[in-house]
C-alpha cells in the first residue's frame, strides 16, 4: 500500500507543479502582450518581467513541458515588424 500512497502523492505534486507552471505561462502571456503593445506605440518596454517568470517556469521539472526561451527586445520588435 506505500507504493500506492507514494504514487498518488507523485501526482498531486505533478499536478500542482503543473498547475503553478500554467499560472506562469498565463502571466508570461500578459507581459509578452504587454512588451508588444509598448512597442507598437513606439514606447520604451523591457523584457526583464518576461524573462524572470521564464526562469520561474523553466526551474519547474516538468518532462513533459518544453524549456520557454527569454524574450529579447529585438525579437520584440521582430514580431511587432512582421504584424504591420
Amino acid at each position: 500500500m506505500s507504493v500506492h500512497k507514494d504514487l498518488i502523492k507523485h501526482a498531486e505534486n505533478q499536478n500542482k507543479s503543473y498547475q503553478e507552471f500554467l499560472a506562469l505561462d498565463q502571466q508570461r502571456e500578459m507581459y509578452i502582450e504587454e512588451a508588444v503593445e509598448l512597442c507598437k506605440q513606439g514606447n520604451p518596454f523591457s523584457t526583464d518581467k518576461i524573462n524572470e517568470v521564464t526562469n520561474r517556469m523553466n526551474k519547474i521539472n516538468l518532462r513533459i513541458i518544453s524549456i520557454r526561451k527569454n524574450v529579447t527586445a529585438e525579437m520584440v520588435q521582430e514580431y511587432v515588424n512582421k504584424l504591420r
